[in-house]
């Protein structure tokens, strides 16, 4: 019996076609999607679901869907889906992160060059009869410093762009590298400098914890008089009542947005304002955009469910089913790995080095790269996924290489990665052990046997008494339950560390009275006085006292590969990463 594909959002006609010349019988409700209700009704009939962004799948929805195995989304964003309850019901869920990026850059294009000519205002003005030609003084661009805060795939486009129209490009992004903005020709800035050197300033970053409300009213207050501001990316990431407040009062000289905090925006305090240009959401709306990223599903979509081969998928790596039997535990070690690693690292990163020893370096090392770039990744853009992070990483200027050896030391495999910056390298190493459980073995040097958990504590301190009751009585005080702790030192009265696995996540408060104890190490390799780290759930301090999500519980994740019913059909690797030299490895496990 063929399978069978509901298309609940507008798609083209050719991403129909696709399906049907493939053989898989598809059914093309557009309207669908915005009825929560029937499509709960019907979803249970379809192995595959096609969408945009009006359908929301819920985990109601989700509930009903018996025979779902996939989800692919037309597009970037997966706000609108429920990817945790998507992973538990084995459902893979796919995007097309790819196919709108030049549309939507042009936008931003656009969008810049309307507000600096005021041309939709000027345009309603004309087509009303009037010829208020010297109400309308616009600006030039060329010679204008445009600042972009985000420099990825998107943002990228933006720069080579403004770069044609002879404007001065500042780019913030903490994870580009030096060289690359020098390939890119741009500048590399810190917030606060673009803010006070920018006359336009785009935004090309996705909704995180760390991207909300970048644009606060603290931040508009810092930025150059008369600046203008481009937001084509994610609503939320300015303060629109603050920035509404800077344009009554002249210091914002106009606004252009595509995104908005509520969507679909029918009132707004941007709405009615003067130089304010709006629009629907029309990033990714061309025809050329449309037509890419429907062709784009529809060859995953049916790749998946006659193959069973996984391309752009969030919640599931790409390895065959043969694989998956002995590699999954490592591929959940390899992600743990490196989102415990990506959290501790808020500077850009140079280079990724991976070595693999033992019987692991004998696996697919193209699937447990991805999944230790995809950890590393996330960091920064929680929708990388398996395949697309090592492209992001390219684009980044990041330099992956991987080394393979035959087994050196007392366990059988482990994997050890590497993260280099500007400064300093940061090292952390992990096996799986005959229970198929991952654990990690090494810190920063400091041998240690620590079970992975969903939710984590981890610390530093001088190798001093107390810290192991100080750990306890603080965490008891706040009804905080230790399900394992491990210890763990480089000499004795030198450096050590503590790795607790919590039953759940730890009160805020809980980590302040650590902090106010005074016994937890200031690590050199801090910076900042706090940032939200990769969970969701905890934040990080100044003293290198860190509580840790799940290196795979992003956004409420499951581990890759944790559940046997996402096995259900043999998947390929359709990414390989590039040619490196050899890992230089310091002090092997």
């Amino acid at each position: 019996m063929a399978p069978k594909v509901l298309i609940s959002d507008k798609l083209s006609d050719a991403a129909v076609q696709i399906f049907k010349d493939r053989g898989i019988d598809v059914d093309f409700q557009p309207d669908l999607g915005k009825d929560k209700d029937k499509l709960a009704a019907v979803i249970g009939d379809y192995d595959g679901l096609a969408i945009r962004s009006a359908t929301k799948v819920t985990d109601k929805i989700l509930a009903n869907a018996t025979n779902l195995k996939v989800i692919a989304r037309a597009g970037i964003g997966t706000d609108n889906i429920d990817k945790d309850a998507a992973s538990k019901k084995g459902v893979i869920v796919m995007n097309t992160p790819f196919g709108n990026m030049i549309t939507t850059a042009e936008h931003a294009i656009a969008m810049m060059f309307a507000v600096a000519r005021q041309i939709p205002e000027a345009s309603a003005s004309t087509h009303a009869g009037k010829w208020e030609k010297s109400k309308f003084m616009g600006v030039e661009l060329t010679g204008k410093t445009l600042g972009v805060i985000g420099a990825g795939n998107i943002g990228g486009i933006v720069c080579d762009r403004a770069r044609g129209l002879k404007m001065k490009v500042a780019a913030y992004d903490p994870f580009l590298s030096e060289e690359k903005a020098k390939k890119m020709g741009v500048e590399k800035v810190e917030l606060d400098d673009l803010l006070a050197r920018a006359d336009f300033i785009t935004l090309h970053v996705p909704y995180t914890d760390q991207t909300a409300n970048i644009l606060s009213k603290e931040a508009l207050a810092k930025t150059k008089k008369g600046v203008r501001i481009i937001n084509c990316a994610r609503g939320g990431l300015v303060d629109e009542e603050a920035l509404a407040e800077a344009l009554k009062s002249g210091h914002v000289a106009g606004a252009a947005f595509d995104v908005f905090k509520e969507e679909p925006a029918t009132e707004n305090p941007l709405f009615g304002l003067p130089n304010v240009v709006c629009t629907p959401h029309l990033g990714a709306a061309t025809t050329e955009a449309q037509e890419n990223v429907a062709l784009q599903v529809a060859e995953q979509m049916s790749d998946y469910l006659l193959t069973g081969a996984v391309t752009n998928a969030l919640n599931m790596p790409s390895v065959t089913a043969e694989e998956a039997k002995v590699m999954g535990p490592w591929i959940t070690l390899a992600g743990h790995l490196g989102a415990f690693i990506g959290q501790m690292t808020d500077e850009a990163v140079k280079a990724i080095n991976i070595l693999y020893d033992g019987q692991v370096s004998e696996m697919n090392l193209n699937a447990l790269n991805c999944a230790v770039v995809a950890g590393i990744m996330k960091r920064a853009n929680p929708d990388v996924n398996m395949v697309s992070a090592p492209v992001v990483a390219r684009e980044k200027g990041i330099q992956i290489s991987t080394t393979n050896q035959d087994k050196s030391g007392v366990f059988d495999g482990y994997v050890k990665v590497t993260v280099v910056t500007e400064k300093r390298e940061r090292s952390i190493a992990g096996t799986v052990f005959s229970d198929g459980k991952p654990r990690f073995i090494q810190i920063k040097g400091i041998n240690i046997e620590a079970e992975v958990g969903a939710h984590m504590l981890y610390t530093t301190n001088d190798d001093v008494p107390g810290i192991i009751g100080t750990l306890g009585q603080t965490l008891g005080a706040h009804d905080v339950n230790i399900a394992n702790f491990t210890l763990g030192r480089s000499t004795a009265k030198g450096e050590a560390i503590a790795l607790l696995y919590i039953d759940g996540p730890l009160p805020e408060k809980a980590l302040k009275d650590l902090h106010d104890t005074g016994l937890f190490k200031l690590d050199h390799t801090r910076k900042t006085q706090s940032a939200p780290c990769i969970g969701g759930a905890f934040l990080s301090a100044s003293n290198w006292l860190k509580s840790l999500g799940s290196s795979q519980r992003l956004r409420g994740q499951r581990p890759f590969l944790d559940d046997p019913t996402m096995h259900h059909a043999p998947v390929q690797s359709s990414t390989t990463l590039p040619d490196a030299p050899d890992l230089m490895v310091e002090n092997p496990v």
